[in-house]
């Protein structure tokens, strides 16, 4: 898939565009009777500037997958810390859009208002879209937070030390493994945000809508390096 004409090219102009959509956030709401939930995550190939995007929508009810889609553009900004949405966004779009079944709520695989100008991913991609979205991160990024307690559902506050400001929660998801780190995205509070990642982890640390995409994008990623090689070598015995 192409990138937008009007993507952002360098970092002033992406700085630009997370000022201007940062207000535009909305950290409250409720999940409500939404009955489909997405996961959405990316896999790269820097080698050849692709990046390929999976989105995974499961039944709240019962985590059981009932549509999934994928697409492959060019990687759409350079690697830069803070600014990750706009590497995989675009792509993440596509995957959206060729979903046959539209989900009320979108789980990241990566930062909400847990960010520095509080517009990581979720936030950015529940802006763009108008989908009410979270994020589940593996890593606190720059911020602190103090262990939550062992049981599965302990949490403690994720915060800025510059300014003490509570972005999110150390939540753990099982018993003595370590703890995922949620945020708000966008239509969605805190405490439904940890909720919900609570609901999509019956049995590992990660939700099943994360290791379904992850899972997915890795997939059509290889596949498409298998089907590049195979292509190379058929090629090559053509020409001799």
């Amino acid at each position: 898939m192409p990138i937008p004409a009007d993507w952002p090219t360098t970092e002033a102009e992406a700085l630009a565009e997370q000022e201007r959509l940062r207000p535009l956030v909305e950290p409250t709401g409720a999940i409500g009777d939404d009955r489909l939930i997405a996961g959405v995550d990316v896999a790269y190939d820097d080698e050849r500037d692709l990046v390929v995007a999976a989105a995974v929508v499961l039944d709240r009810a019962t985590l059981a997958v009932v549509d999934e889609a994928t697409a492959t553009g060019l990687i759409a900004f350079p690697y830069i810390p803070g600014l990750l949405a706009f590497r995989e966004i675009p792509a993440v779009l596509d995957a959206l859009d060729a979903l046959t079944h539209r989900p009320g709520t979108v789980v990241c695989d990566g930062y909400g208002l847990a960010h520095p100008r509080r517009l990581g991913l979720a936030s950015h991609l529940g802006v763009l879209t108008g989908l009410r979205t979270l994020g589940v991160a593996k890593t606190p990024f720059t911020f602190d937070h103090r262990p939550p307690g062992p049981d599965r559902g302990d949490r403690a506050p994720l915060t800025d030390p510059a300014t003490g400001e509570e972005v999110g929660s150390a939540v753990r998801t099982r018993a003595g493994v370590k703890p995922v780190f949620v945020s708000v995205g966008h239509r969605i509070g805190l405490t439904e945000a940890v909720g919900t990642t609570l609901a999509l982890t019956p049995h590992y640390r990660l939700p099943e809508t994360t290791r379904h995409a992850d899972s997915l994008c890795r997939r059509a990623l290889a596949a498409l390096t298998a089907a590049d090689t195979t292509g190379a070598t058929a090629v090559a015995s053509d020409v001799n």
